[in-house]
């Protein structure tokens, strides 16, 4: 019954989900351990085979497969994603069907897990790799993404004159992978022949692995340097591969060099990127660099309402405002939660009402209960640290008052759902290239610093009590 519930699921995620997404994070998976307790909720916990993969799918997919699990059986169930342990081996990574994360040391022959996830995985992708569904009629419009949005309507419309490269920044599940499959379908739609490749980082690292060991260079090139639109995804995944970053830099060069678009995105501003080549960044931003925010109060509540009604359902509007209002990270974790609204009514028999919203989100409510707000934040620090409350305002500079200020920003992006832009703005307008500078220094220091780290830990426990 175990297995057949793993297999039951994992056949209703291969109709539900695109083609590619399955085959690539979901097929390779192992077969589950279930874990039933009684009348407490079946665990279902799975073992992927590295970090990056473990974090991927729990962003991207741990929301809709717990959903699904529970839908096929009929009772609660929760989702688990564990490390699976390291064999005694050369270096290959425990079941790994992911993309390789690392360059070779050495030139060689291709590992016997790299070839098995570059068999397994490449003739089931689609030529171009762009998921069809998503375009520009399905994201929806809204202040958080409207320069980002018009950018890339523009490029769809012109590619290689305006806005190249176009670098798309911002945080997970605000719908920046979105904006680019509609670049790339949009211009399909207009030139069939049109050659577009989306991907990513991950996929190119692969590739660039692939073909040292082989020593097919030409193949590298032929496969990159001759595109009219690359997308891709997550550039930020380039740092410290030096040999990755030198192969980009020729296909960028190339691709500039025969008017084709490059389109980017990444969790960050290219000159915020870590460990990535000067000539890199610097050609990143030589374009349009622009900001996806999280999204506002009524664009929350359109998505919801839109998403409802791709799933067959009517969300009435005073329900969709109040899982708005209780969710405002990104757009993932509002499918999460419309998801678990409507899986609590069909598993209930009951209509969609607030009440009803309220039961299904009731351990999101309480965590958002419990959510720590900035101010209060300042206040604990100024208080622990002996200075004002208006310091953290104030344009003063003096180490005194500049340390707990960072230490406040730090705390104020570790602990609440603020954007960047967000606790700038709270902490007297400032830039959010200085919040983002004061929560890398502190997180940074942090791991060095055994008094620093107590002090966070005191504040911490405090904030939380």
């Amino acid at each position: 019954m175990s297995a057949d519930l793993w297999h039951r699921s994992c056949d209703r995620l291969a109709a539900e989900l695109p083609e590619q997404q399955f085959n690539t994070w979901i097929r390779p998976l192992p077969d589950a351990e279930i874990t039933e307790s009684g009348d407490a909720a079946t665990v279902v916990s799975v073992r992927v085979p590295n970090r990056f993969k473990l974090d991927w799918i729990r962003n991207q997919y741990a929301g809709r497969i717990e959903a699904v699990l529970s839908e096929v059986a009929g009772r609660p169930v929760r989702f688990e994603l564990t490390l699976a342990p390291r064999e005694p081996t050369d270096g290959a990574r425990n079941g790994s069907s992911v993309l390789p994360a690392h360059e070779p040391s050495s030139i060689g022959a291709p590992s016997r897990s790299q070839s098995q996830a570059t068999a397994s995985a490449a003739p089931t992708l689609p030529r171009n790799k762009l998921n069809p569904a998503l375009t520009f009629d399905t994201l929806v419009p809204g202040r958080a993404n409207q320069m980002a949005r018009t950018a890339a309507l523009h490029v769809a419309g012109a590619p290689g004159a305006m806005y190249n490269p176009l670098f798309i920044y911002g945080g997970v599940g605000l719908g920046k992978t979105h904006l680019v499959h509609a670049v790339g379908n949009a211009l399909l739609a207009d030139r069939p022949d049109a050659r577009v490749l989306y991907l990513h980082a991950e996929q190119f690292i692969s590739d660039v692995v692939k073909n040292y060991q082989r020593k097919t260079f030409d193949e590298l090139k032929a496969k990159y340097h001759s595109l009219d639109l690359l997308l891709i995804d997550d550039v930020q995944f380039f740092a410290g591969k030096e040999r990755t970053q030198e192969e980009f830099f020729n296909a960028f060069e190339a691709l500039l060099a025969k008017r084709a678009h490059i389109i980017m995105t990444s969790d960050t501003y290219p000159k915020g990127l870590a460990d990535i080549d000067l000539r890199l960044t610097s050609r990143f931003d030589a374009g349009l660099t622009v900001a996806i925010e999280p999204p506002e109060l009524e664009m929350r509540v359109a998505i919801l309402i839109r998403k409802a009604e791709a799933e067959g359902t009517t969300m009435p509007e005073e329900v969709a405002f109040f899982v708005a209002k209780n969710v405002r990270a990104n757009v993932r974790e509002l499918e999460g939660a419309l998801r678990k609204v409507l899986a609590y009514s069909r598993f209930s028999q009951k209509e969609i009402n607030i009440q009803l919203a309220r039961d299904a989100l009731k351990d999101l409510l309480s965590i958002q209960n419990r959510q720590v707000g900035v101010e209060n934040i300042q206040k604990t620090v100024a208080d622990f640290y002996k200075i004002k409350v208006a310091d953290m305002y104030s344009k003063k500079r003096p180490a005194s008052i500049a340390r707990p200020r960072q230490i406040a920003m730090y705390l104020s992006k570790e602990m609440t759902q603020k954007s960047l832009p967000e606790i700038g703005e709270l902490f007297g307008g400032r830039d959010h290239t200085t919040v983002l500078h004061a929560v890398r220094k502190i997180g940074a220091e942090r791991q060095k610093n055994t008094e620093l780290n107590q002090q966070l830990h005191v504040l911490e426990q405090t904030l939380k009590g």
